[in-house]
């Protein structure tokens, strides 16, 4: 999908897509299924900046389109969120602009993470906000 990474903190991502002409539908527009792509991709990779290696199972995913993504040439880009980090479920946002950086689309995608807690590769505590100590 040659997806960039723009930027990235502990619980949100930033990313961008050139559109090419496979992410198109027949009126040569960003497919939905482009954007529903980048969703679920998109809330692995905020769940996946707490600090969790593997990054659990989708349960749900949605996606609002209220206008057109673009065309071909165009870039899309994306901010995800992740609004809650569970033992149980993660939650995430996210949100797509235009070059004009119109809102074109939302979307949400919820995983399932317990078993995620478990990968050895995890970095939450690294990530995780210290507090601070008094004197």
């Amino acid at each position: 999908m040659q997806l960039r990474v723009t930027a990235a903190r502990p619980g949100v991502v930033n990313f961008e897509l050139d559109i090419q002409k496979e992410h198109t539908n027949r009126l040569n527009i960003l497919h939905g299924g482009t954007l529903a792509c980048m969703v679920d991709l998109g809330g692995s990779l905020a769940v996946a900046s707490r600090g969790l290696f593997a990054t659990g199972v989708s349960t749900d995913l949605s996606v609002t389109y209220l206008s057109s993504g673009g065309i071909i040439g165009d870039t899309i880009r994306a901010e995800v969120t992740c609004d809650k980090f569970g033992k149980t479920l993660a939650y995430t946002s996210i949100r797509f602009t235009n070059a004009k950086d119109e809102l074109v689309a939302r979307g949400s995608h919820t995983k399932y993470v317990a078993l995620a807690w478990k990968d050895p590769q995890n970095i939450t505590d690294e990530l995780s906000p210290k507090a601070e100590k008094s004197a």
